[in-house]
């Protein structure tokens, strides 16, 4: 997760990101990411799209992302709830030949892709795949210690113990709390 953000604030993208597994938190963190730092402020009204699974239309979806951006280097354009999208296969010619001016972000929150698909093949082939796996209960004490850290706080042991007791390893969740 961190090597991809760091690619965003470098501003050194990759054509194609999947996002995909369990544990969504991991996966908003780096879509916000890429909202916040491929693109400047006056860039975004042009080239950055967010458009979601449900709602999609793959023929506009595909023209979108062959597109040029307008009055920048690139565009971002980002698929939230992926997950909903029945078939990628009329975007199969676009994902073996990505355009280098668009950065396409695919969310598939909640469960894992199907890794056997020429879909994910591709994917994986000319962009970056992550998969978001959710923390063991006995893992989420020491994410919630080092979060509060880097938030400039601390936390007790046992109030620690007793937030991941009370919410579970939902990371979203637990960090709404805090």
């Amino acid at each position: 997760m961190k090597d991809i953000i760091a690619q965003f604030k470098n501003r050194t993208p990759k054509p194609i990101y999947l996002l995909h597994g369990e544990e969504a938190y991991y996966i908003d963190r780096i879509t916000q990411a890429a909202e916040d730092f491929l693109l400047d402020e006056h860039e975004k009204d042009f080239n950055l799209t967010v458009v979601y699974g449900k709602d999609v239309n793959m023929d506009q979806l595909q023209e979108q992302v062959k597109q040029y951006p307008m009055m920048a280097e690139r565009q971002v354009v980002i698929v939230k709830e992926a997950q909903d999208i029945k078939s990628w296969d009329i975007m199969e010619s676009y994902f073996s030949n990505p355009v280098s001016t668009t950065v396409l972000i695919i969310a598939h929150k909640h469960k894992k892709a199907d890794s056997r698909t020429k879909f994910f093949k591709n994917v994986s082939k000319h962009g970056v795949v992550f998969e978001s796996k959710p923390l063991y209960e006995n893992q989420v004490e020491n994410w919630l210690n080092e979060y509060i850290k880097s938030k400039g706080y601390t936390i007790e042991p046992k109030a620690a113990l007793l937030l991941v007791e009370f919410l579970g390893t939902d990371l979203g969740k637990i960090v709404n709390e805090l």
